[in-house]
C-alpha cells in the first residue's frame, strides 16, 4: 500500500469513527440515557460534526496536494537523472 493509499485510509478511519460516535450517542439521547435537552445539543453537535468534516476535508486536500507534488517532483528527478 502506498503512502497516498495509506493516508486516504487513515482519513476514511477517523471520518467513520466520528460517525459512529455521533449516531451512538445520538441513539443514546433518543433513548433518555444522556443528559437532558438533547434538541439543544443535537442542534451543536450536528454543527460541530459539519465542522470536523470540513476541516478533515480541507486536511485531505492539502494531503492530496502534498503527495503528487512530491510524486510529481520524484517523477522528473528521475528524468533529469536519465537525461545525464
Amino acid at each position: 500500500m502506498g503512502r497516498y493509499e495509506f493516508i486516504i485510509a487513515i482519513v476514511a478511519i477517523v471520518m467513520f469513527a466520528s460517525v459512529l460516535k455521533a449516531r451512538y450517542s445520538w441513539n443514546r439521547r433518543r433513548r433518555g440515557i444522556g443528559d437532558c435537552g438533547a434538541e439543544d445539543t443535537d442542534d451543536g453537535e450536528a454543527a460541530r460534526l459539519r465542522e470536523e468534516v470540513k476541516m478533515l476535508k480541507e486536511r485531505l486536500h492539502v494531503l492530496e496536494r502534498i503527495t503528487t507534488e512530491r510524486e510529481n517532483s520524484l517523477s522528473r528527478e528521475i528524468e533529469e537523472l536519465r537525461d545525464h
